[in-house]
């Protein structure tokens, strides 16, 4: 059973790719998107396998790339029912004071920017269909400070701002807004934070268990699939091992 169009940003790794395969499993159709070209196609080979797949290669904080990536889609990959805001980074943990201004020019116009741009292309179908569902992918660093979260905290609880305005406002139109907030994921996040340094990316998840891209796809399979007059708008997903942003049981 055809169960509509998802489009995915940073859809080649973490929590996007994840997602992306699962909803393979459950019949969804998947436009995948990401900046990495060569894991676009070997996805769309893997998981063409089991469902439509089409695939965008444009970088998300380029807002004229972004126009003439959804532009550019052919008709019968227009009607995008779902839209899944998962491209995100963390870049450098360093004190306020002392943080590369690039690195935060980088979170702000992924996190921030990219979300917006391609919000703003989609959303509008959907409200002209009646119908549709935006899930933001925000953090745990949305709701809480930590000591050198900083900029990339700011960027986290301004998405979620922004999905608590974007709901309200299209809430006469049938279209679901929600963020999935998850805790410590084991994903090339710390790796991308760290900038490639994979000793020091693997010690946010010493002696616990973290989730996996997996457990957060799961959460957002169940978001999808209620009945259209259910709607979860906030979910906060934790390892067992996490309570707070930072206080964590370790073994």
């Amino acid at each position: 059973m055809d169960k509509g169009i998802v489009l995915i940003t940073g859809a080649t790794a973490g929590i996007g790719e994840a997602t992306a395969e699962l909803l393979a499993e459950n019949g969804f159709r998947l436009i995948l998107t990401g900046r990495r070209s060569d894991r676009l196609e070997a996805m769309k080979t893997r998981l063409g396998k089991l469902t439509a797949v089409h695939t965008l290669c444009f970088d998300i904080r380029n807002r004229e790339e972004v126009n003439e990536a959804i532009g550019s889609l052919p008709g019968e990959w227009k009607e995008i029912n779902i839209l899944l805001n998962n491209a995100g980074l963390a870049a450098g943990m360093d004190h306020f004071h002392e943080c590369d201004i690039d690195d935060w020019e980088r979170m702000i116009d992924t996190n921030l920017r990219g979300l917006l741009y391609i919000s703003r292309k989609v959303a509008p179908g959907m409200i002209e269909r009646g119908s549709g569902h935006i899930v933001n992918v925000g953090s745990i660093a949305g709701r809480e400070m930590y000591e050198r979260g900083n900029v990339y905290s700011a960027t986290k609880h301004a998405v979620e701002a922004l999905s608590r305005g974007m709901r309200i406002d299209m809430l006469e139109h049938g279209v679901k807004v929600s963020t999935v907030s998850p805790g410590l994921v084991e994903t090339e996040f710390s790796v991308v934070r760290f900038r490639g340094d994979k000793e020091r990316a693997k010690k946010p998840y010493l002696g616990m268990k973290p989730l996996s891209g997996r457990d957060v796809a799961e959460a957002i399979l169940f978001m999808l699939t209620r009945p259209p007059h259910v709607s979860i708008q906030d979910l906060l997903i934790m390892p067992a091992a996490q309570a707070t942003a930072l206080t964590v049981h370790r073994e």
